[in-house]
């Protein structure tokens, strides 16, 4: 199965997908991450271009089963400012949306489409922007189910996410991917809501997938840390600042967490609270949610207590891949901020490869065993009047 990856960044939705697909031609603006793109893919098809750059033939010939496209947050987020799709990060989507168009023009847009984001994208604009990408996937003849996929079911971090399936609208889609109600696990409150404020024409457009629930998760915190000796810790001094810089309540749960006697993992993140900067921990044996660093302030610290000892330190590069469902044989760059960076801004591959497996193969298969039979059907309508028309031929003997 054949697909493209926009936005591709270090290429987490290609390993995500896995061997079956095949990755014909992947695209990002970002030459940092290209360079660890190009070192984890043998044939990586990166085209190092800014997607509004991009046209048509820039695309390998043929019609792509899949376009995945993951593109920037950063004006869609809660913690963003706003813009939504008119934003100069967010709205690149629209550079996108036009490459997929031309594509239909000339009869070689993918049948199915993939939109990942977070999920404040639900609620931006006060719903406006997701109304406003579900409406150009219908104008397109796609159909579409939304899902919000949390990585915390594949490794342990809090990260939702939210995913648009689009489908082609004139291929039946196959009954057994389908339900009539919303799921518990899949479909949050937001999402639901969003629903109810839809137009009739939209929600009938509107699938509810039917994604099974994944095993249950194995790993902890404390299992994907690297070993204390491999690691740099925070002087006394450094350790002291963090801890002096919590409310009430989060010292409390250091306090807790020394009361238990034995060695406990927590995460921590500074953020500024009503103007004042705060250091906030949990010990949950989850990590918050990944972020790209921003002159620092959101690069995450690990917190180890036992007893009467508290150390501090950055999570490492390694780390954070882990926490990412990345495998340890991917080349990490050797700048910690960029390594940071291409994960924090990355996919839980383990999530993607749950949802291709279990959603996205079985929909390709069913859309080929469809133009299968079509093209089959229309090559026998073809063939059935041709032969109606032959006549048999008298053979005479000669002399």
């Amino acid at each position: 199965m054949i697909f493209y990856e926009f936005f591709a960044g270090g290429g987490m939705a290609r390993l995500g997908l896995g061997k079956r697909w095949a990755c014909s031609f992947a695209n990002d603006i970002c030459a940092k991450k290209a360079v660890s793109y190009n070192a984890n893919f043998r044939r990586s098809n990166l085209l190092v271009k800014s997607i509004e750059d991009l046209t048509i033939r820039d695309l390998p010939d043929g019609v792509a089963n899949l376009a995945w496209a993951s593109f920037p947050c950063q004006d869609l987020s809660l913690a963003g400012n706003g813009a939504g799709l008119d934003g100069d990060r967010s709205g690149t989507f629209w550079a996108f949306w036009n490459l997929i168009r031309d594509l239909q023009r000339v009869n070689r847009a993918p049948r199915l489409i993939v939109l990942e984001n977070v999920t404040g994208a639900i609620t931006s604009n006060k719903g406006e922007d997701f109304r406003t990408l579900l409406r150009a996937l219908a104008s397109a003849g796609y159909r579409f189910g939304p899902l919000v996929i949390d990585g915390i079911h594949f490794v342990p971090q809090s990260r939702p996410r939210l995913f648009i399936v689009a489908t082609d609208v004139h291929i039946p889609f196959p009954q057994e991917q389908r339900r009539a109600s919303p799921s518990d696990l899949w479909h949050s409150p937001a999402l639901r809501a969003a629903h109810e404020n839809l137009s009739a024409d939209l929600k009938a457009k509107w699938l509810w997938l039917d994604l099974p629930a994944p095993p249950r998760r194995q790993l902890n915190l404390s299992s994907l840390l690297e070993p204390d000796a491999k690691v740099e810790w925070h002087s006394r001094h450094k350790t002291n600042f963090l801890l002096s810089i919590m409310s009430e309540v989060n010292l409390c749960k250091v306090r807790e967490a020394q009361n238990l006697g034995c060695r406990v993992v927590g995460t921590l993140y500074k953020r500024t609270r009503n103007g004042v900067q705060r250091a906030e921990v949990r010990f949950d044996e989850v990590s918050g949610c990944l972020r790209t660093p921003g002159g620092g302030s959101s690069r995450q610290t690990i917190l180890v207590i036992q007893g009467e000892s508290i150390r501090s330190r950055l999570i490492t590069p390694r780390e954070v891949g882990r926490l990412m469902g990345v495998p340890d044989r991917y080349k990490l760059p050797e700048n910690y901020n960029e390594a940071y960076h291409l994960m924090g801004d990355g996919l839980v591959v383990p999530a993607v490869r749950w949802m291709g497996d279990c959603l996205l193969r079985p929909i390709c298969e069913h859309q080929r065993q469809h133009l299968s039979a079509a093209r089959h059907l229309l090559r026998s309508r073809v063939e059935k009047p041709l032969a109606s028309r032959r006549r048999p031929v008298a053979l005479h003997a000669q002399g």
